[in-house]
């Protein structure tokens, strides 16, 4: 358990804050990122998450309309599509997902009671807030009502009294799911929907109110005016807010045609290299989305899960002599002092850089980098000394167990073996590369006998063209197997890939490759994430004749990306607030 006060950022006082919950040892909360759920679970808060999905909204009626399709079974096949890319990207389910669709009750009823306050008025079945009647309005995102500019995401209506006021309740239009309410059938309004919702699972005063940075205004603006203008009690502690996914620091969207959708990525890089990569920048800063920051994340999961994979080969012996004896206690047992110094520092650094508004970047290219060097250090240790110490296998199993517990936080802990993890990875680089296992280990046949034949320069040209693909080839006394890799281009200096391309048992460190066979020049390493916006728009998936809509990455209506674009506008419709 961390023992340091957590800060986060709260956009509504615009500071960083010690972070306390209205009810010791509980918190509640509308659309977390999976980061700072997860972490709240570490620091032994009982999290009551909602992650809300609109369901009908203009895009998906429009979309049903023109296949032909129900609105909302259509948006029921995408709203489990994200959910399915969730579960890949190993994040952990809400304790509440409601839909628009199930809580008309709730959201006529908030309506009503805006109504009845003075804050809202109906026109032709239309309903709408009056911003002019919530002094208030503008303190979330700092804006002035003079400078809003009305008609942001629809034309002007001029039947409102204030060109700022938004909908509540739209009226039925030929050809759209409509619902019975006092002022004519009709459907929500989008903002009203999150409030009502969050108000019946969390009641009208909560701790953490999360999104995109996008959403600040108009989305959440409108949600912090029409909650208090339905209760007087209304109180959302804080409001945190993560940066856009960016693509040549352009922002992705739908419209411009700049976004991928979490499958496109998946079916060509590992989840939890799409994962460590979303966590390579702060998450109030933009990730700019490029193949090479991806690459560079595979190669950091890949060195991660070697060495993990490595220390469990070294010690299995180890172990199994320890189980025959009736086992011991490592905890008792003496570590090295470069082992105890090692994990102190990971211990101290992880809850200083996540209890400091979650720095997983400094967490995965600082300590943690730290002692996966420490942990491959002591294997070729191991692997040289004729007699070995107990301490020197006792402080290997406290190492692994460090960094297991700080994957297991940060989600990059996954259920499957450590060496079903780098045979998927191994398998995703072969289909980046455009070649088969076969293709690979033909290839190392050939060069091979090109060495033998004393033919260095064909030798070296077919490690540099496997090495531009992204596989790297090792020399391991008489042996040659090989690894994915950061893709390196031809005319660059034979050099280490990046600071993980230290290799432990199965992969020897870089440097003892024969004749030029190093695979090439450093790359920085990975960083940390961004939290996925807020709402899960059900179009996370679409169909084949569709383009993409897989749940955004990083989206402009709520969600914990799918299989929508990594970064969608809010023109394409998410979901979870």
């Amino acid at each position: 358990m961390a023992n340091q006060e957590f800060q986060v950022y709260n956009t509504l006082t615009k500071q960083k804050e010690v972070f306390k919950s209205k009810e010791p040892g509980k918190v509640g909360s509308n659309y977390l990122s999976f980061l700072l759920f997860i972490y709240l679970q570490y620091l032994g808060y009982e999290v009551n998450y909602v992650r809300n999905f609109t369901d009908v909204d203009d895009k998906i009626i429009r979309r049903a309309n023109e296949l032909g399709d129900d609105p909302l079974k259509l948006s029921g096949r995408y709203c489990q599509e994200f959910l399915d890319d969730m579960n890949d990207l190993q994040c952990l389910p809400p304790t509440h997902q409601p839909r628009v669709s199930d809580h008309m009750d709730e959201i006529r009823d908030m309506i009503s009671q805006i109504i009845q306050n003075g804050c809202a008025y109906s026109v032709e079945g239309d309903v709408y807030f009056a911003v002019d009647k919530f002094p208030a309005y503008g303190r979330l995102s700092g804006r002035k009502t003079e400078d809003n500019r009305a008609g942001e995401r629809i034309a002007v209506d001029s039947r409102k009294r204030n060109p700022a006021d938004f909908a509540l309740w739209k009226a039925a239009k030929p050809g759209e799911p409509s619902w019975d309410s006092p002022w004519g059938p009709g459907r929500p309004g989008w903002h009203i929907e999150c409030s009502a919702m969050s108000a019946r699972y969390l009641t009208s005063s909560f701790d953490i109110h999360g999104g995109g940075m996008d959403l600040i205004f108009p989305h959440h603006e409108n949600e912090y005016a029409q909650s208090c203008a339905a209760c007087s009690d209304s109180n959302i502690r804080y409001w945190m807010h993560n940066g856009f996914v960016t693509e040549n620091n352009e922002k992705m969207s739908k419209s411009l045609g700049n976004f991928f959708t979490i499958r496109d990525i998946t079916k060509r890089y590992h989840p939890l290299a799409l994962r460590y990569f979303l966590m390579s920048t702060h998450y109030r800063s933009p990730v700019n989305y490029s193949i090479s920051q991806l690459e560079i994340a595979s190669d950091s999961v890949f060195y991660t899960y070697q060495a993990l994979f490595d220390s469990e080969e070294a010690l299995s012996t180890f172990r199994e002599q320890q189980s025959a004896k009736g086992g011991t206690n490592a905890k008792a047992e003496r570590l090295t002092s470069e082992a105890q110094n090692c994990i102190k520092k990971l211990r101290t650094d992880f809850q200083m850089k996540m209890s400091d508004d979650l720095h997983t970047n400094d967490m995965l290219n600082g300590a943690l980098l730290e002692t996966l060097r420490l942990m491959n250090k002591s294997l070729e240790s191991l692997k040289k000394k004729k007699q070995q110490q107990p301490a020197q296998f006792h402080s290997l199993i406290a190492l692994e167990r460090e960094v297991r517990e700080v994957l297991n936080t940060l989600g990059l802990l996954s259920s499957s073996t450590y060496s079903e993890v780098l045979q998927q990875l191994k398998d995703r680089a072969l289909k980046r590369a455009g070649l088969t296992e076969e293709d690979v280990v033909s290839l190392i046949e050939e060069r091979v006998q090109a060495r033998k034949n004393k033919e260095y320069a064909k030798s070296d040209q077919i490690r540099l063209d496997l090495s531009a693909k992204g596989i790297a080839l090792m020399d391991l006394g008489n042996e040659t197997i090989w690894r994915p890799c950061v893709p390196v281009e031809q005319e660059q200096p034979v050099a280490l890939i990046s600071p993980h391309l230290e290799q432990s048992k199965l992969v020897p460190p870089v440097s003892k490759l024969v004749e030029q066979e190093q695979p090439a020049a450093p790359v920085s390493s990975l960083v940390e994430q961004v939290q996925p916006v807020e709402q899960v728009s059900a179009l996370t998936k679409q169909d084949q004749s569709l383009e993409p809509v897989s749940a955004p990455i990083k989206q402009e209506q709520p969600v914990e990306p799918v299989s929508a674009p990594i970064k969608q506008e809010e023109t394409v419709t998410p979901v979870s607030t």
